[in-house]
Order: C-alpha cells, then sequence, then structure tokens
C-alpha cells in the first residue's frame, strides 16, 4: 500500500477512535452529573454506611477485576516475566508507596496512605489510546499491555490490606474494610487460607467443566449443543463466583480465579466493565454531593503523574525515545480509582471528593501530554512518521502487536 494512502486510513482510524473517546467521555460525565443532581434532590446521607452500598461496591470491584484478570495472556506471562515482574513490584507496588508517601509527609495523616494505592494503576483507556502504531512500536505496547493488566488486581490487593494497616495507625477500631480483612497476623493467615480455598474450588469447578467436554478434544467428540451448554453453565458458574467473592470480600482468590475460569463470553466482559463504570460514576456522583477536597486531590494527582515518571524509567530501559515518553507520562485513571474510592469512603470518609479530583489531574495531564508528544511526532520535533512505520522499499513482515483477549467471540 502507498505510503499517503496508508497514512490516510490510519487518519481516519484515530479520527474515529477520538470521537469515540469524546462520546465514551461524555457519557461518564453525564452519570457522575446524574448522581450529583438525584443527590441534591433526595435525601442520602449516610448512604456510603449501609450495607446495599457496600455489597454493590464491592460487586462494582469484583466484576471489574474479573475484566482486568481475564485480560492477562498466561503465553504473554511466560514469554515476558521479566516485565511482569518489573510491572508487578516497581510498577505497582512502588508507585504506589511513592505516592503514598507524598500524601503523607504533606499532610501528616496515616490515613492518607490508601490515597496512594487507589491512583496507582494505569486505566485500559489510556492502553488503547496509545497503542496505536503511529505513537508507540510493537515492544512497548507489549509492555504497556502487560502492565495495565497487571496493576489493576495488584492494586485492589494492597488496598485491601494498606487500608487495614492505616485504620490501626489512625486508631480506627473498624469499619467495612476493617471487617473484611485485618492486621493481625492470625486474622490475616485465615484470610490468605479462605482466598486460597476459594481459588481451589473454583480451579476445580474449572477443571470439571473441562472434562465434560468444556473445550475440544480430538480424542473424546463433543457434540456442538452440549458445549454450548456447558459454556452457559460455566458463565453461571462465573456470575455466582463474582457475588460470593463480592459478599465475602475475597478479592485475592477472586483474582487467582480470573487467570484461568475463562469461560467464552464474546464482548460480553468489555460492557460488563463499561457498565460497572458507570454505576460506579453514578455512586461517585452521589456522594460528591458532599463536596471535594481541592488541595489533598491536586496533590495526590500531580504524585501519581510524577511517580509514574519515576518507575517508568527502569520498565521502558532500552526502548526507543519515543516509548520512553509516552509511557512515562502514560498514567491515567478510570473504574478502578473510582471503585476504589467508594469502598474506601466509608472506612475513610471523603476519600471520594479526594480521588475525584485527583482523577481529574491526572487525566487532563495526560491528555495534555499525549496531544505535545502527538505534536512532536515520534522521531522528533517536526516529524509524525509512525514509530515502526515499513521502510521504503518492499513491504516487510512484521510481528502483530499482543492480543488481550484470549476468548472468542460466542
Amino acid at each position: 500500500m502507498p505510503v499517503r494512502s496508508r497514512r490516510i486510513n490510519q487518519d481516519r482510524r484515530v479520527g474515529g477512535m477520538a470521537v469515540t473517546g469524546l462520546a465514551r467521555s461524555a457519557v461518564v460525565v453525564a452519570a457522575a452529573l446524574t448522581g450529583l443532581v438525584v443527590a441534591w434532590v433526595g435525601d442520602i446521607d449516610g448512604l456510603e454506611r449501609s450495607p446495599a452500598y457496600l455489597l454493590l461496591a464491592s460487586v462494582l470491584l469484583a466484576v471489574g477485576l474479573v475484566g482486568s484478570t481475564r485480560d492477562i495472556s498466561l503465553a504473554e506471562v511466560r514469554t515476558h516475566l521479566g516485565t511482569v515482574l518489573l510491572a508487578v513490584t516497581v510498577g505497582v507496588v512502588a508507585k504506589a508507596a511513592l505516592i503514598a508517601g507524598v500524601m503523607v509527609l504533606a499532610f501528616r495523616n496515616p490515613a492518607f496512605l490508601v490515597l496512594g494505592v487507589a491512583v496507582a494503576q494505569i486505566d485500559p483507556l489510556a492502553v488503547a489510546a496509545m497503542s496505536r502504531p503511529d505513537r508507540t512500536s510493537a515492544r512497548a505496547r507489549s509492555i504497556l499491555s502487560i502492565w495495565a493488566s497487571f496493576d489493576d488486581p495488584i492494586t485492589v490487593l494492597l488496598t485491601v490490606y494498606v487500608s487495614a494497616f492505616a485504620l490501626d495507625l489512625s486508631g480506627s477500631d473498624g469499619g467495612a474494610l476493617a471487617g473484611a480483612i485485618s492486621d493481625r497476623p492470625l486474622d490475616l493467615l485465615v484470610d490468605l487460607l479462605a482466598n486460597v480455598a476459594f481459588a481451589v474450588g473454583a480451579w476445580l469447578l474449572w477443571r470439571l467443566l473441562l472434562v465434560a467436554g468444556l473445550r475440544e478434544d480430538n480424542r473424546r467428540p463433543v457434540r456442538p449443543g452440549v458445549r454450548s451448554a456447558l459454556n452457559w453453565l460455566a458463565v453461571a458458574l462465573l456470575i455466582v463466583l463474582v457475588l460470593f467473592a463480592a459478599w465475602q470480600f475475597l478479592m485475592l482468590g477472586l483474582a487467582i480465579a480470573g487467570l484461568f475460569f475463562r469461560p467464552r463470553l464474546g464482548p460480553v466482559v468489555g460492557r460488563s466493565t463499561q457498565a460497572a463504570y458507570l454505576v460506579a460514576t453514578f455512586l461517585l456522583g452521589l456522594l460528591l454531593v458532599h463536596g471535594v477536597d481541592i488541595v489533598p486531590g491536586v496533590v495526590l494527582g500531580l504524585a501519581a503523574v510524577a511517580a509514574q515518571l519515576v518507575v517508568s524509567l527502569p520498565i521502558t530501559r532500552g526502548l526507543p525515545a519515543a516509548d520512553r515518553s509516552y509511557l512515562a507520562w502514560g498514567q491515567q485513571n478510570g473504574i478502578t480509582a473510582v471503585i476504589l474510592a467508594l469502598i474506601l469512603e466509608r472506612d475513610f470518609p471523603g476519600t471520594v471528593g479526594i480521588v475525584a479530583t485527583a482523577i481529574v489531574v491526572i487525566n487532563v495531564v495526560h491528555a495534555l501530554a499525549t496531544v505535545l508528544l502527538d505534536r512532536r511526532g515520534p522521531g522528533g520535533p517536526g516529524t509524525a512518521a509512525p514509530a515502526d512505520a515499513d521502510p521504503p522499499g518492499p513491504p516487510r513482515m512484521r510481528e502483530a502487536p499482543p492480543s488481550r483477549t484470549l476468548e472468542p467471540d460466542c
């Protein structure tokens, strides 16, 4: 294909992505505003302390967690084990520690430890936006995909256990998360064993489904109708697992189960995650009626951006300058940060107002940085050639970017 034609088609795809991104953002903002209006009109005082609210927030968190873990390709994990380890340790744990450290030093409040963890993850929308071939190389897209897939479950688990520690430092006797977990060694061991038991039970169910003929096996032919029925049974069992994990707050066990319990769901996962995001944003709007905390929110947002710049250095080592730049400015928050704020609001009042402000700051900085990087172009100022475009001459074979989905559409 001629270079000019390829560039025109690429520009059309980019334009379509921009329109889709704007439409999605408009829907999210509308959901938040609707929640705010409902809160103004009705009486929602004490909403965050109701058991139904906590259960709903836990279900939303569980849905988002399953969506994240299903994106993890075990083949990619084996191929890029070093990158996975960096993403889990430096990209999540060290990054959360940096943000939390800034917040505690700035405001002298141990409860602010949880805020650093809540905004440490990278939203999958940022991955989609930066995974365009005209922005980053195939290797950079693979790193970003792995990073974004692993940081959601790790961030959720960190938030749960750091919350118990922060509550203890603050002298609080309990709350929503304190009732789910504890920082005492024996209770932590019991909680860990419960999560392991949940994961083992899910694995046994999955193995039974496989033995019954859920997956194709040339040695034991199974009629398509039977396989379809087994897949629907697996979907029903997955829903039960999600609800049970949300009820008992077994997020570690659910994250492990999400690595292998994978019935064919087609586009259902993406739609369920987006629906959970809209519901969470509506709830966020309900709680924003209590106001926002601008100064801590701005500091939290800027600390998250700065932490991303720092931790990206070892993870992007050896990549071209354009790749390093896009990944360094790739911090963007979405569903996980929103839902974690909802979960934390009960134990740490004011979390929603701070995190909501931080999300706006983080996403605005991300958008501005991306625009500036796009204008500069991958090759430097004044250039706009794709980072891994074909050179002049005969076409060459190129490795396709890794897929983040394992299952075919139903």
